[in-house]
Protein backbone atom coordinates (compact mmCIF):
# COMPACT_ATOMS: atom_id res chain seq x y z
CA UNK A 1 0.00 0.00 0.00
CA UNK A 2 2.64 2.32 0.61
CA UNK A 3 4.38 2.07 -2.63
CA UNK A 4 1.20 2.58 -4.45
CA UNK A 5 1.19 5.73 -2.36
CA UNK A 6 4.29 6.64 -3.23
CA UNK A 7 3.55 5.90 -6.89
CA UNK A 8 0.60 8.06 -7.17
CA UNK A 9 2.58 11.32 -5.65
CA UNK A 10 5.23 10.75 -7.79
CA UNK A 11 2.45 10.78 -10.64
CA UNK A 12 0.14 13.78 -9.03
CA UNK A 13 3.81 15.83 -9.51
CA UNK A 14 4.39 14.82 -12.71
CA UNK A 15 1.40 15.71 -13.99
CA UNK A 16 1.55 19.45 -11.86
CA UNK A 17 4.72 20.16 -13.34
CA UNK A 18 3.13 19.53 -16.93
CA UNK A 19 0.57 21.64 -16.14
CA UNK A 20 2.13 24.57 -15.15
CA UNK A 21 4.63 24.11 -17.59
CA UNK A 22 1.83 24.40 -20.28
CA UNK A 23 0.32 27.37 -18.98
CA UNK A 24 3.23 28.96 -19.26
CA UNK A 25 4.02 27.89 -22.78
CA UNK A 26 0.39 29.24 -23.48
CA UNK A 27 0.44 32.27 -21.47
CA UNK A 28 3.54 33.49 -20.45
CA UNK A 29 6.28 32.34 -22.86
CA UNK A 30 7.39 34.85 -25.64
CA UNK A 31 9.51 33.75 -28.54
CA UNK A 32 12.63 35.06 -29.17
CA UNK A 33 13.11 37.86 -32.07
CA UNK A 34 14.18 35.99 -35.08
CA UNK A 35 17.22 38.16 -37.14
CA UNK A 36 16.29 39.25 -40.64
CA UNK A 37 18.30 36.57 -42.76
CA UNK A 38 19.07 36.15 -46.85
CA UNK A 39 21.77 36.27 -49.09
CA UNK A 40 23.43 39.35 -47.67
CA UNK A 41 23.33 42.08 -45.19
CA UNK A 42 23.74 44.67 -47.36
CA UNK A 43 25.99 48.15 -47.15
CA UNK A 44 25.50 50.61 -44.26
CA UNK A 45 21.80 52.54 -44.64
CA UNK A 46 20.44 49.42 -46.91
CA UNK A 47 18.26 46.97 -46.04
CA UNK A 48 19.28 43.31 -45.81
CA UNK A 49 17.73 40.83 -48.31
CA UNK A 50 15.10 38.71 -47.65
CA UNK A 51 15.31 35.13 -49.19
CA UNK A 52 12.04 33.72 -50.29
CA UNK A 53 10.72 31.08 -47.62
CA UNK A 54 12.99 32.70 -44.95
CA UNK A 55 10.82 33.90 -41.78
CA UNK A 56 11.56 38.62 -41.68
CA UNK A 57 12.84 39.76 -38.84
CA UNK A 58 11.08 42.20 -36.66
CA UNK A 59 10.42 45.64 -37.79
CA UNK A 60 13.52 48.24 -36.72
CA UNK A 61 11.33 51.15 -36.29
CA UNK A 62 8.25 51.29 -34.67
CA UNK A 63 5.12 53.46 -36.80
CA UNK A 64 5.69 56.91 -36.40
CA UNK A 65 8.71 56.92 -33.98
CA UNK A 66 11.57 57.80 -34.99
CA UNK A 67 14.96 56.44 -33.16
CA UNK A 68 16.11 58.16 -29.85
CA UNK A 69 18.21 60.96 -30.13
CA UNK A 70 17.32 63.38 -27.51
CA UNK A 71 14.92 66.44 -27.84
CA UNK A 72 13.11 66.66 -30.79
CA UNK A 73 13.59 70.09 -32.46
CA UNK A 74 11.12 72.38 -34.13
CA UNK A 75 10.30 74.14 -37.19
CA UNK A 76 10.23 78.24 -36.33
CA UNK A 77 6.43 77.51 -36.43
CA UNK A 78 6.68 75.15 -33.25
CA UNK A 79 5.84 72.44 -35.18
CA UNK A 80 7.84 68.83 -34.06
CA UNK A 81 10.34 67.47 -36.94
CA UNK A 82 11.95 64.64 -35.11
CA UNK A 83 15.86 64.43 -34.84
CA UNK A 84 17.79 64.71 -37.97
CA UNK A 85 19.06 61.45 -37.43
CA UNK A 86 22.29 59.19 -39.50
CA UNK A 87 21.22 58.78 -43.77
CA UNK A 88 19.31 55.48 -42.66
CA UNK A 89 16.99 57.02 -40.25
CA UNK A 90 13.90 59.63 -40.10
CA UNK A 91 14.37 63.32 -41.12
CA UNK A 92 12.92 66.30 -42.43
CA UNK A 93 12.26 67.88 -45.90
CA UNK A 94 12.52 71.82 -45.78
CA UNK A 95 9.40 73.19 -46.56
CA UNK A 96 7.67 76.64 -46.03
CA UNK A 97 5.91 78.15 -43.21
CA UNK A 98 2.61 77.42 -45.24
CA UNK A 99 3.02 73.39 -45.42
CA UNK A 100 -0.13 71.86 -46.41
CA UNK A 101 -3.06 73.71 -48.77
CA UNK A 102 -6.66 73.05 -48.39
CA UNK A 103 -7.36 73.07 -52.42
CA UNK A 104 -11.71 72.64 -51.63
CA UNK A 105 -13.26 71.84 -48.49
CA UNK A 106 -16.24 69.83 -50.20
CA UNK A 107 -16.76 66.04 -49.63
CA UNK A 108 -14.72 64.13 -51.62
CA UNK A 109 -14.54 60.69 -52.86
CA UNK A 110 -12.21 58.78 -55.09
CA UNK A 111 -9.69 61.06 -55.74
CA UNK A 112 -7.08 59.80 -58.57
CA UNK A 113 -3.78 61.49 -60.43
CA UNK A 114 -4.65 62.11 -63.68
CA UNK A 115 -2.04 61.67 -66.81
CA UNK A 116 -1.84 65.82 -67.49
CA UNK A 117 0.04 66.25 -63.70
CA UNK A 118 -3.12 66.76 -61.74
CA UNK A 119 -5.93 64.99 -59.76
CA UNK A 120 -9.49 64.13 -60.36
CA UNK A 121 -12.39 63.73 -57.90
CA UNK A 122 -15.93 63.14 -57.36
CA UNK A 123 -17.93 65.57 -55.53
CA UNK A 124 -20.52 63.68 -52.85
CA UNK A 125 -22.42 66.72 -52.14
CA UNK A 126 -23.58 67.96 -55.73
CA UNK A 127 -22.80 64.57 -57.70
CA UNK A 128 -20.01 66.36 -60.03
CA UNK A 129 -16.61 65.20 -60.84
CA UNK A 130 -13.65 68.01 -60.37
CA UNK A 131 -10.23 68.01 -62.03
CA UNK A 132 -7.51 70.18 -59.76
CA UNK A 133 -5.01 71.22 -62.58
CA UNK A 134 -1.64 71.46 -62.37
CA UNK A 135 -2.31 75.13 -60.66
CA UNK A 136 -4.04 73.61 -58.24
CA UNK A 137 -7.38 75.39 -59.70
CA UNK A 138 -10.66 73.00 -59.32
CA UNK A 139 -12.45 72.41 -62.74
CA UNK A 140 -15.54 70.96 -63.29
CA UNK A 141 -14.82 67.86 -65.92
CA UNK A 142 -18.58 67.79 -66.96
CA UNK A 143 -21.95 69.29 -66.09
CA UNK A 144 -23.41 65.33 -66.00
CA UNK A 145 -24.83 65.04 -62.52
CA UNK A 146 -24.79 61.50 -60.88
CA UNK A 147 -25.84 60.89 -57.53
CA UNK A 148 -25.70 58.37 -55.27
CA UNK A 149 -21.92 57.09 -56.66
CA UNK A 150 -20.44 54.13 -54.63
CA UNK A 151 -17.30 53.71 -56.27
CA UNK A 152 -15.21 55.61 -59.44
CA UNK A 153 -12.34 53.60 -61.11
CA UNK A 154 -10.77 56.48 -63.49
CA UNK A 155 -8.60 55.39 -66.84
CA UNK A 156 -5.08 56.45 -66.16
CA UNK A 157 -4.47 58.00 -69.79
CA UNK A 158 -8.07 59.22 -70.83
CA UNK A 159 -11.25 61.26 -69.27
CA UNK A 160 -12.94 58.39 -68.72
CA UNK A 161 -14.25 56.32 -65.81
CA UNK A 162 -16.40 53.11 -64.90
CA UNK A 163 -19.15 54.73 -62.00
CA UNK A 164 -20.53 51.93 -59.76
CA UNK A 165 -23.69 52.22 -57.71
CA UNK A 166 -24.89 50.82 -54.25
CA UNK A 167 -27.54 48.51 -56.35
CA UNK A 168 -24.88 47.10 -58.35
CA UNK A 169 -25.59 49.20 -61.38
CA UNK A 170 -22.74 50.07 -63.85
CA UNK A 171 -21.93 52.82 -65.99
CA UNK A 172 -19.20 54.05 -68.20
CA UNK A 173 -18.94 57.29 -68.84
CA UNK A 174 -16.75 59.41 -71.14
CA UNK A 175 -16.18 63.45 -69.76
CA UNK A 176 -15.29 65.04 -73.29
CA UNK A 177 -18.08 63.38 -75.21
CA UNK A 178 -20.48 62.89 -72.88
CA UNK A 179 -20.71 59.16 -74.39
CA UNK A 180 -22.46 56.98 -71.46
CA UNK A 181 -22.88 53.12 -71.72
CA UNK A 182 -24.13 51.04 -68.65
CA UNK A 183 -22.32 47.85 -68.11
CA UNK A 184 -23.77 44.40 -66.83
CA UNK A 185 -24.96 44.38 -63.16
CA UNK A 186 -22.90 41.31 -62.22
CA UNK A 187 -19.29 42.54 -63.12
CA UNK A 188 -17.36 44.64 -60.17
CA UNK A 189 -14.11 45.20 -59.21
CA UNK A 190 -13.17 47.01 -62.23
CA UNK A 191 -9.43 47.88 -63.14
CA UNK A 192 -8.03 49.86 -66.14
CA UNK A 193 -5.01 48.30 -68.28
CA UNK A 194 -2.15 51.35 -68.00
CA UNK A 195 -2.89 52.43 -71.88
CA UNK A 196 -7.07 53.16 -70.66
CA UNK A 197 -7.88 50.58 -74.03
CA UNK A 198 -9.16 48.10 -71.83
CA UNK A 199 -10.59 47.10 -68.33
CA UNK A 200 -11.00 43.55 -66.34
CA UNK A 201 -12.84 43.25 -63.61
CA UNK A 202 -15.19 39.85 -61.84
CA UNK A 203 -17.61 38.75 -63.61
CA UNK A 204 -20.33 37.52 -60.62
CA UNK A 205 -22.56 34.60 -61.85
CA UNK A 206 -25.06 33.35 -59.50
CA UNK A 207 -24.13 29.91 -59.95
CA UNK A 208 -20.52 29.18 -58.84
CA UNK A 209 -18.99 28.03 -62.38
CA UNK A 210 -20.13 31.22 -63.87
CA UNK A 211 -17.97 33.53 -62.12
CA UNK A 212 -14.58 34.45 -63.97
CA UNK A 213 -12.14 37.36 -64.00
CA UNK A 214 -12.85 38.96 -67.64
CA UNK A 215 -11.34 41.59 -70.05
CA UNK A 216 -13.07 43.89 -72.23
CA UNK A 217 -12.65 47.67 -73.31
CA UNK A 218 -14.21 50.14 -71.61
CA UNK A 219 -17.64 50.31 -72.85
CA UNK A 220 -18.63 46.12 -72.66
CA UNK A 221 -17.17 44.93 -75.77
CA UNK A 222 -14.74 42.43 -76.66
CA UNK A 223 -15.52 40.10 -73.63
CA UNK A 224 -12.49 37.65 -72.80
CA UNK A 225 -12.89 35.19 -70.31
CA UNK A 226 -9.59 34.68 -68.32
CA UNK A 227 -9.60 32.77 -65.57
CA UNK A 228 -12.36 31.01 -63.28
CA UNK A 229 -12.61 32.13 -60.03
CA UNK A 230 -15.46 29.03 -58.54
CA UNK A 231 -15.64 29.83 -55.08
CA UNK A 232 -12.74 31.85 -54.22
CA UNK A 233 -13.81 35.10 -55.87
CA UNK A 234 -13.21 36.33 -52.30
CA UNK A 235 -9.10 35.85 -52.17
CA UNK A 236 -8.75 37.49 -55.90
CA UNK A 237 -7.69 41.15 -56.05
CA UNK A 238 -8.24 42.13 -59.46
CA UNK A 239 -5.57 44.63 -60.49
CA UNK A 240 -4.21 45.44 -64.07
CA UNK A 241 -0.40 45.36 -64.08
CA UNK A 242 1.49 48.48 -65.93
CA UNK A 243 3.49 45.70 -68.03
CA UNK A 244 -0.09 44.51 -68.97
CA UNK A 245 1.19 40.47 -67.94
CA UNK A 246 -0.44 40.43 -65.11
CA UNK A 247 -4.62 40.54 -64.43
CA UNK A 248 -5.13 39.67 -61.10
CA UNK A 249 -3.24 38.56 -57.57
CA UNK A 250 -5.00 35.44 -56.24
CA UNK A 251 -4.36 34.27 -52.51
CA UNK A 252 -5.26 30.43 -53.68
CA UNK A 253 -1.79 29.32 -53.54
CA UNK A 254 -0.52 26.61 -51.15
CA UNK A 255 -1.16 26.72 -47.29
CA UNK A 256 2.06 28.02 -45.71
CA UNK A 257 0.63 28.32 -42.09
CA UNK A 258 -1.22 30.91 -40.63
CA UNK A 259 1.35 33.88 -41.36
CA UNK A 260 2.21 33.16 -45.00
CA UNK A 261 0.19 32.92 -47.97
CA UNK A 262 1.17 32.09 -51.55
CA UNK A 263 0.06 34.54 -53.72
CA UNK A 264 -0.92 33.53 -57.74
CA UNK A 265 0.00 36.10 -60.21
CA UNK A 266 -3.01 35.50 -62.80
CA UNK A 267 -1.66 36.27 -66.54
CA UNK A 268 -3.60 37.95 -69.50
CA UNK A 269 -3.03 34.63 -71.31
CA UNK A 270 -3.24 31.74 -69.32
CA UNK A 271 0.57 32.01 -68.65
CA UNK A 272 1.98 29.38 -65.29
CA UNK A 273 4.20 32.42 -63.48
CA UNK A 274 6.08 31.84 -60.61
CA UNK A 275 4.17 32.41 -57.40
CA UNK A 276 4.79 34.95 -54.70
CA UNK A 277 5.25 34.43 -50.84
CA UNK A 278 4.30 36.97 -48.67
CA UNK A 279 4.25 36.79 -44.73
CA UNK A 280 0.79 37.55 -43.10
CA UNK A 281 -2.79 37.54 -44.02
CA UNK A 282 -4.36 40.50 -45.24
CA UNK A 283 -2.87 41.50 -48.39
CA UNK A 284 -3.08 45.23 -49.62
CA UNK A 285 -0.93 45.88 -52.96
CA UNK A 286 0.14 48.43 -55.36
CA UNK A 287 2.15 48.28 -58.42
CA UNK A 288 5.31 50.67 -58.86
CA UNK A 289 4.58 53.47 -61.95
CA UNK A 290 6.32 50.51 -64.53
CA UNK A 291 5.32 47.21 -63.06
CA UNK A 292 8.67 46.05 -61.71
CA UNK A 293 7.71 46.41 -58.17
CA UNK A 294 4.82 45.51 -55.91
CA UNK A 295 4.17 47.08 -52.76
CA UNK A 296 2.39 45.85 -50.81
CA UNK A 297 1.32 45.12 -46.48
CA UNK A 298 0.27 42.14 -44.53
CA UNK A 299 -0.10 41.71 -40.78
CA UNK A 300 0.69 38.48 -38.66
CA UNK A 301 1.17 37.26 -35.13
CA UNK A 302 4.23 37.85 -35.06
CA UNK A 303 3.87 42.04 -35.41
CA UNK A 304 0.73 42.47 -33.18
CA UNK A 305 -1.49 41.68 -36.08
CA UNK A 306 -0.28 45.26 -37.20
CA UNK A 307 -0.10 46.03 -40.59
CA UNK A 308 3.76 46.25 -42.28
CA UNK A 309 5.05 47.29 -45.89
CA UNK A 310 7.40 45.08 -47.73
CA UNK A 311 8.58 45.28 -51.74
CA UNK A 312 9.64 42.72 -54.03
CA UNK A 313 10.01 42.24 -57.37
CA UNK A 314 7.15 41.71 -59.15
CA UNK A 315 7.96 41.41 -63.18
CA UNK A 316 7.30 37.73 -64.48
CA UNK A 317 10.84 37.26 -64.59
CA UNK A 318 11.63 38.18 -61.75
CA UNK A 319 8.82 37.81 -59.18
CA UNK A 320 9.54 37.28 -55.34
CA UNK A 321 13.27 38.63 -56.05
CA UNK A 322 14.77 41.30 -53.45
CA UNK A 323 11.70 40.59 -51.26
CA UNK A 324 12.82 43.24 -47.88
CA UNK A 325 10.50 44.90 -45.11
CA UNK A 326 10.12 48.75 -45.21
CA UNK A 327 10.42 48.90 -41.70
CA UNK A 328 7.16 50.87 -41.72
CA UNK A 329 3.78 50.06 -40.01
CA UNK A 330 0.89 51.48 -42.13
CA UNK A 331 -1.40 49.99 -45.35
CA UNK A 332 -0.52 49.90 -49.16
CA UNK A 333 -3.86 51.74 -49.78
CA UNK A 334 -2.13 54.52 -47.59
CA UNK A 335 0.60 55.19 -49.62
CA UNK A 336 1.31 55.85 -53.55
CA UNK A 337 4.26 55.23 -55.04
CA UNK A 338 5.97 57.71 -57.33
CA UNK A 339 9.10 55.55 -58.85
CA UNK A 340 10.44 51.92 -59.05
CA UNK A 341 12.15 53.44 -56.13
CA UNK A 342 10.55 55.36 -54.07
CA UNK A 343 7.19 55.73 -51.90
CA UNK A 344 5.52 58.26 -49.90
CA UNK A 345 2.95 56.91 -47.23
CA UNK A 346 0.73 57.95 -44.71
CA UNK A 347 1.47 56.23 -41.65
CA UNK A 348 -0.17 55.80 -37.81
CA UNK A 349 1.98 57.20 -35.25
CA UNK A 350 0.66 54.49 -32.73
CA UNK A 351 -1.55 51.11 -33.92
CA UNK A 352 -3.51 49.07 -31.55
CA UNK A 353 -2.87 45.41 -31.31
CA UNK A 354 -4.92 43.61 -34.31
CA UNK A 355 -5.27 47.45 -36.46
CA UNK A 356 -4.26 45.16 -39.33
CA UNK A 357 -7.48 43.13 -39.81
CA UNK A 358 -9.76 46.15 -38.36
CA UNK A 359 -7.92 49.07 -40.04
CA UNK A 360 -10.96 51.28 -38.40
CA UNK A 361 -9.26 51.42 -35.50
CA UNK A 362 -6.88 53.52 -36.69
CA UNK A 363 -9.40 55.95 -38.30
CA UNK A 364 -8.96 58.88 -35.48
CA UNK A 365 -5.17 57.85 -35.45
CA UNK A 366 -2.89 60.63 -36.53
CA UNK A 367 -0.41 59.77 -39.45
CA UNK A 368 3.00 61.10 -39.86
CA UNK A 369 3.95 61.62 -43.77
CA UNK A 370 7.19 59.71 -45.21
CA UNK A 371 9.16 59.31 -47.93
CA UNK A 372 10.72 55.97 -48.27
CA UNK A 373 13.55 54.87 -50.66
CA UNK A 374 12.79 51.24 -51.32
CA UNK A 375 16.66 50.80 -52.32
CA UNK A 376 18.24 52.70 -49.18
CA UNK A 377 15.92 52.45 -46.42
CA UNK A 378 16.06 56.13 -46.04
CA UNK A 379 13.04 57.45 -44.25
CA UNK A 380 12.63 61.28 -44.63
CA UNK A 381 9.38 62.52 -42.73
CA UNK A 382 7.56 65.61 -44.30
CA UNK A 383 6.41 67.99 -41.79
CA UNK A 384 2.85 68.70 -41.54
CA UNK A 385 1.30 71.82 -39.86
CA UNK A 386 -2.11 69.59 -38.37
CA UNK A 387 -3.59 66.65 -36.92
CA UNK A 388 -4.04 64.52 -40.01
CA UNK A 389 -5.65 60.68 -40.42
CA UNK A 390 -4.58 59.67 -44.40
CA UNK A 391 -7.21 58.59 -46.47
CA UNK A 392 -5.86 58.58 -50.03
CA UNK A 393 -3.09 59.66 -51.49
CA UNK A 394 -1.67 60.57 -55.18
CA UNK A 395 1.37 63.10 -56.55
CA UNK A 396 1.07 64.73 -59.57
CA UNK A 397 2.56 63.25 -62.74
CA UNK A 398 5.73 65.92 -62.62
CA UNK A 399 6.43 64.99 -58.74
CA UNK A 400 6.30 68.40 -57.80
CA UNK A 401 2.73 68.24 -55.68
CA UNK A 402 1.40 65.68 -53.28
CA UNK A 403 -2.32 65.50 -53.05
CA UNK A 404 -4.72 63.49 -49.87
CA UNK A 405 -7.68 63.24 -48.69
CA UNK A 406 -8.42 62.88 -44.77
CA UNK A 407 -11.08 60.36 -43.11
CA UNK A 408 -12.30 62.92 -40.69
CA UNK A 409 -12.06 66.09 -43.08
CA UNK A 410 -13.72 67.11 -46.40
CA UNK A 411 -11.42 68.56 -48.89
CA UNK A 412 -8.51 67.96 -50.85
CA UNK A 413 -5.30 68.68 -49.52
CA UNK A 414 -1.89 69.97 -51.43
CA UNK A 415 1.00 69.65 -50.05
CA UNK A 416 5.11 70.10 -52.03
CA UNK A 417 7.56 68.17 -52.47
CA UNK A 418 10.23 69.23 -53.95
Amino acid sequence: MDKRRIIYMVLFILVCILLGFAIYRVFFYKPPTIPISGPGTGQSGEFPSVGEGKTPGQIATPPGTLPPSGERPTTPGGIPTGPAGTPDEDTLIPTGTELVKRITDVTVANLSGDADGGARFYNSQDGKFYRINANGKVELMNDKVFFGVDNVTWSPENNESIIEYPDGANTYFNFDTNEQVTLPTHWEEFTFSNEGQQIAAKSMGLDPENRWIITSDPRGNNIKLIEPMGENASKVNVDWSPTRQVVALSATGKSLGSDRQEILLVGLNHENYKSLTVEGRGMQSQWSPEGSKLLHSVYNGRNDYKPELWIVDSTPDTVGQNRKPLSVNTWADKCTMTSERFVYCGVPDTLETGAGFAPQLADNTRDDLFKIDTVTGIKTKIALDDYYTIESIHTSEDGDMLYFTDKNKTGVFQIPIK
